[in-house]
């Protein structure tokens, strides 16, 4: 018959009404005043004497006509997210009015309401309340007609004049205004927007359609004694403003929504943004809270298993965003592998529901063979906190978003500090791009060294950046921004084929070293990494059993699968493998097992405490036992002293690496210790595994 709430506000009405809260109280005292009107439409009507007076063929047709126009509504977008229905019904039922009579048509809309309640499969509470809400405004458009013509209420209607097509408009514009009242209470209750608010924006996008249908009405019932012939010829109007709403509808959609997901596009999250922004001055809470995520790796799922899979992956990410959000809240999609979600409510309801949407992404996504783990980071903005406009909330929410990745934080709220830092690392981003590209940085080696015959047996290639004006750049302060920004992959390259070079010239001069390349867990989700690697050792003709490639526990456990499928394809072309800060990380004996790894790095927090902490000394004897059953190659760092580097001599074949046997070193330096120990000692060899 008129608006009814299709979107999330009508669903939320239903939850609500199980509870005792202002929403709940709301349908509950609409659903009884709806029912009463409907027994009182079945008590009052003389239904006896409306069975031989009307004329039932024309009835017939009108109640036909508004049972379909229910069923077939006209869709009208608003702007964010909420959707109305619109139907075709109220010509029909306001016909009804004049030629079947009150009781009649109140009982065509139950019907007409039911039914198109079991077509969408409503539940019971959400059904009850539109069909009540119905009733109630089919009840004041007799009542107003009642009045304004002086026939009774629940009478046997009398003829139709023309004299009466003014009064059953007016009767139609009360009953289009009851059904706005009850269904934009609902709406603003729901969604916390003032009634007044939502008032105008249903009557700014239904206006002109409910003018054109409750005019067709009352042509409706003057004509209706001529026959349903001449009502038949009525239909094409209303299938007119049908179809030209259903248009509109359309195009207004596609305009505001994602075409992949489905989900609210930037428009539109601009548009939801600033609407609960404006409500929320009517209240003395925070809020809204804007949450934005970044799928962290989405470009190496997109890159290494091409475009469809990445659409698959965001399409599976977008429905759990949308289930995982609250009443209230709204989920866009801003571009790419980055998500947007509008809570309504403070601070601690934003960070809750940040925790929600991470935890979505939990379970693993599958895609015919393959199980891809899919993270995200989350930055969170709350007004006004944060920013009282759109544009504020969005920048503050994407540099705490920033600021998450950078940090590796999964969810980061906010702060006025982080606009300096953003500001700083964005510009050390920049210089770090032209680095690359003007040969500021440079590789360096640490030895690692038998702790049995103290021989140089491998180094391992880390990478320095000599920055023009800040100088040395520590590792620690660019190594994040590169594998946040993907710039990891082109420095990486850069220290794998120095070393190679290298490792070739040391070689040549008949040392028989390895050379040890960190990868991060970045590398682990390329498919591609096999190969490249095998490139780059033809192309420095380097055994690949000379080189040592070093990850993280971390690395590994962030997507087992891929990690798995990646170590075999490097291990199968001869290359090994080390797990580096072995025990700092979630540690566990089942990836010993599983993987096909080579060594094992005892991390330095462990080692450099053995002589004064004798947990730690228990922790690092028993972790090397392990290794070695295993027949791993164990690598001890940290070792500070002769000390920790004898202690560690007498748990095996161990082979040490730290400040006190050599700081990692130019090429130059490394080049001149092969050449001092080969001298010193020229039948010497270096450990093996």
């Amino acid at each position: 018959m008129g608006l009814r709430p299709d979107s999330g506000e009508g669903d939320a009405g239903a939850r609500a009404s199980a509870s005792f809260s202002p929403l709940a109280i709301y349908l509950a005292v609409v659903s009884t005043a709806g029912l009463g009107s409907v027994i009182a439409a079945l008590a009052l009507s003389p239904w006896a004497a409306l069975l031989t007076a009307l004329p039932l063929a024309s009835v017939a047709f009108l109640a036909v006509a508004a049972i379909a126009g229910e069923v077939k509504p006209i869709l009208l977008v608003l702007a964010g997210s909420e959707t109305r229905s619109l139907s075709t019904s109220a010509p029909f039922v306001l016909a009804l009015i004049a030629v079947g009579g009150l009781g009649l048509a109140i009982v065509v809309q139950v019907v007409s309401s039911l039914a198109d309640d079991i077509v969408n499969r409503r539940e019971f509470k959400k059904s009850l309340f539109n069909t009540a809400q119905y009733a109630l405004s089919v009840l004041a458009a007799g009542v107003v007609y009642g009045l304004l013509t002086g026939k009774a209420t629940f009478g046997v209607p009398e003829s139709v004049t023309p004299g009466h097509v003014g009064a059953l408009l007016v009767a139609g514009v009360a009953m289009v205004i009851v059904n706005w009242f009850l269904v934009a209470a609902v709406v603003a209750l729901a969604s916390g927007q003032p009634l007044t608010l939502v008032l105008r924006t249903d009557a700014r996008n239904s206006f002109l359609t409910h003018l054109v249908l409750l005019s067709v009405g009352g042509i409706a019932a003057d004509v209706a004694s001529d026959g349903v012939g001449v009502l038949a010829l009525l239909a094409a109007p209303v299938v007119a403003a049908h179809l030209f709403a259903t248009v509109v509808a359309r195009h207004a959609y596609d305009a505001a929504h994602d075409s992949l997901t489905g989900l609210g596009n930037r428009g539109q999250l601009d548009s939801a943004l600033t609407r609960a922004l404006r409500a929320s001055q009517h209240t003395t809470t925070q809020g809204p809270g804007l949450v934005l995520l970044d799928l962290d790796h989405f470009k190496d799922f997109n890159d290494t298993l091409g475009h469809p899979v990445g659409d698959t992956i965001l399409r599976d990410v977008a429905e759990r965003l949308r289930n995982a959000v609250p009443d209230g809240g709204s989920v866009h999609r801003l571009g790419g592998d980055e998500f947007a979600v509008v809570v309504n409510g403070g601070l601690a309801d934003s960070r809750r529901v940040a925790r929600d949407l991470l935890a979505a992404l939990d379970a693993p996504i599958r895609i015919e063979s393959l199980e891809l783990l899919v993270r995200s980071s989350a930055g969170v903005a709350v007004a006004p906190m944060h920013g009282t406009d759109a544009e504020t909330l969005m920048k503050n929410s994407d540099i705490a978003l920033y600021h998450a990745k950078l940090e590796r934080d999964r969810i980061s709220t906010y702060s006025p500090e982080y606009d300096v830092n953003t500001v700083e690392r964005l510009q050390l981003l920049a210089d770090l791009r032209s680095a690359l590209d003007s040969q500021q940085l440079r590789v360096v080696y640490q030895p690692q060294v038998d702790l049995n015959s103290r021989r140089t047996v491998a180094v391992e290639a880390l990478v320095r950046w000599d920055h023009p004006t800040r100088g040395t750049i520590a590792p620690d302060d660019f190594i994040p921004l590169a594998e946040n920004s993907g710039l990891i992959f082109p420095v990486t390259h850069f220290v794998l084929d120095a070393a190679l070079a290298q490792l070739a010239k040391w070689r040549e001069a008949g040392h028989q070293v390895r050379v040890a390349v960190n990868l991060s867990a970045r590398h682990l989700s390329d498919v591609g990494l096999a190969q490249q690697i095998y490139e780059a050792l033809a192309r420095h003709q380097i055994p690949p059993s000379a080189l040592v490639l070093e990850i993280t526990e971390t690395g590994i456990l962030s997507d087992t699968v891929r990690a798995d499928m990646v170590i075999r394809a490097v291990r199968g072309i001869g290359v090994e493998i080390a797990i580096d800060d072995y025990g700092t990380g979630n540690a566990s004996l089942s990836y010993l097992k599983r993987l096909q790894i080579d060594e094992l790095k005892v991390d330095r927090s462990f080692v450099s405490n053995i002589g004064s902490d004798h947990h730690d000394l228990i922790i690092v004897r028993s972790t090397i036992a392990l290794a070695l059953a295993l027949d791993l190659r164990v690598v001890a760092e940290g070792i500070e002293d002769d000390a920790t580097a004898e202690a560690l001599a007498q748990l095996g074949g161990v082979i040490g690496q730290g400040y006190h046997l050599g700081s990692p070193a130019s090429v130059d330096e490394i080049s001149q210790r092969l050449d001092l120990e080969r001298r010193t000692a020229p039948t010497a060899r270096g450990a093996g595994r």
